[in-house]
């Protein structure tokens, strides 16, 4: 196998998201539910012989703000090459849709596709958490997009918990102006105390409790069923969106529009595109210029699950 086309890189929304500390290394510690939408990039890989890695922008859209030696899918190529002694190169093609800057997490997306489809195309055989010790190396949310399922999320974006979501669609909206994570989070001005949850007492919250016998037995936390979209959306908030729309007044207005169709709306991750839920189909009156606007649906499971092991 030389080539692999056309590989998906779904993004993701912030169903909330909640501060809840900061370590003493800087990181902070989060708690959220990461929920995969049909919204993808794609990307294409070319085997190299010769060890080299690139990559170069496909469409009319760049990939991102970053050169594309310093870019996210290259910088996971080289650690997965340096990880493994693989002595392959590649060169990557990257077909941009989810736009930068966001709370998307389009670039990690794309590090933890990168990673997956690298482990099929040198014939590396590491499983999925082999693969996710590599990603978090990379960015917090690249193991979410390895594990493969909608999850529950703490600690700096390590701690993972598979949920089943109930299907549904929703309305994304998207300014052009950005605001830097490492602004949003390095604001002094944002809330770093929320009450840390338990996912027992998220469960209690958003599914009546209900759980598999596995958490009395010793055998993990899991919750039984489908979870419902609009209760988790009550259970929490997005802890940056203040500090995101002081920055960038153009979340405000996105929500007030949102607002304006009886819709109720939130920033995503550390922004700038907010969403909501769609609990029937809206007929939305034009937005002002410049906002990017779509529809999409929840997935169940990463496209790419089945590439390799857990």
């Amino acid at each position: 196998m030389l080539r692999l086309l056309d590989v998906p890189a779904p993004a993701k929304l912030n169903l909330f998201l909640h501060i809840t500390g900061r370590r003493d290394d800087g990181y902070h510690l989060l708690q959220s539910v990461f929920m995969m939408v049909d919204w993808c990039d794609r990307l294409h890989f070319e085997l190299r012989a010769d060890g080299g890695i690139d990559r170069e922008d496909i469409g009319l859209a760049p990939a991102s703000g970053a050169l594309p030696a310093e870019d996210l899918t290259v910088r996971a190529a080289r650690a997965l090459g340096e990880a493994t002694g693989c002595p392959f190169g590649v060169r990557i093609g990257l077909e941009k849709h989810i736009p930068a800057e966001a709370g998307m997490g389009g670039g990690s997306s794309d590090a933890a596709t990168t990673l997956l489809a690298l482990n099929r195309l040198w014939g590396l055989g590491l499983t999925r958490r082999e693969l996710a010790g590599i990603g978090l190396r990379l960015g917090a949310d690249v193991p979410f997009f390895l594990g493969g399922r909608n999850a529950w999320v703490e600690g700096v974006g390590e701690r993972i918990t598979p949920l089943h979501l109930t299907p549904a669609r929703f309305v994304v909206v998207k300014p052009p102006g950005g605001a830097s994570t490492q602004r949003i989070f390095g604001a002094p001005e944002l809330k770093r105390d929320s009450k840390t949850a338990t996912i027992q007492g998220f469960a209690a919250n958003v599914a009546g409790n209900q759980t598999d016998e596995s958490d009395a037995t010793g055998g993990g936390f899991q919750l039984a069923g489908a979870l419902d979209i609009q209760r988790i959306l009550a259970f929490g908030h997005n802890d940056l969106q203040p500090v995101a729309q002081a920055i960038c007044p153009e979340v405000g207005h996105c929500i007030q529009w949102l607002e304006g169709h009886g819709l109720q709306a939130r920033m995503t991750g550390s922004g700038t595109a907010v969403f909501a839920h769609l609990a029937q189909p809206q007929n939305l009156t034009p937005a002002p210029g410049g906002w990017l606007i779509r529809e999409c649906a929840n997935m169940d499971a990463h496209p790419l699950l089945d590439w390799c092991a857990d």
